[in-house]
């Protein structure tokens, strides 16, 4: 099977650079896996789970947004947040919900700032929500 580089790093850090066989992006457009000889492609990042396979297994990272370019020799991944799954930990996702409700609340307080805040907002909060099923973490009430 042929392979491509990955590499995520996000503004805090370089969260990975390996030689992986696919890459599973959750994707703004819906999820998609990149493997190899993919078609040139630029992306938007809905928050999610981020899986690369390579040879040593499966790595997960929790992103909140940002880009993936690929390519047929590789995936790059600008996140705005990342991090690795085994990282999110009941009381950091605890932070990313409230961040996602906050920003809900700014967006309907301000809604003649900017048209669809609100809905992206919403979207943003249903999309934090969701990781927290994905990888078996609820959210507070």
């Amino acid at each position: 099977m042929a392979n491509l580089q990955f590499d995520l790093v996000s503004p805090e850090r370089r969260l990975a650079s390996v030689t992986a066989t696919e890459v599973r992006i959750p994707a703004v457009e819906g999820d998609m896996t990149a493997m190899a000889n993919h078609v040139p492609t630029i992306t938007t990042l809905r928050p999610g789970v981020l899986s690369v396979v390579h040879a040593g297994g499966v790595d997960d990272f929790v992103v909140s947004g940002g880009f993936a370019e690929i390519n047929a020799e590789s995936v790059s991944v600008l996140a705005e947040q990342a991090l690795p799954k085994a990282e999110v930990t009941q009381e950091v996702y605890d932070k990313m919900v409230d961040d996602a409700k906050l920003a809900l609340q700014h967006a309907q307080t301000n809604q003649n700032e900017e048209a669809g805040a609100v809905e992206d907002a919403a979207k943003l909060l249903a999309d934090m929500v969701a990781i927290g099923g994905t990888i078996g973490l609820g959210v507070k009430n």
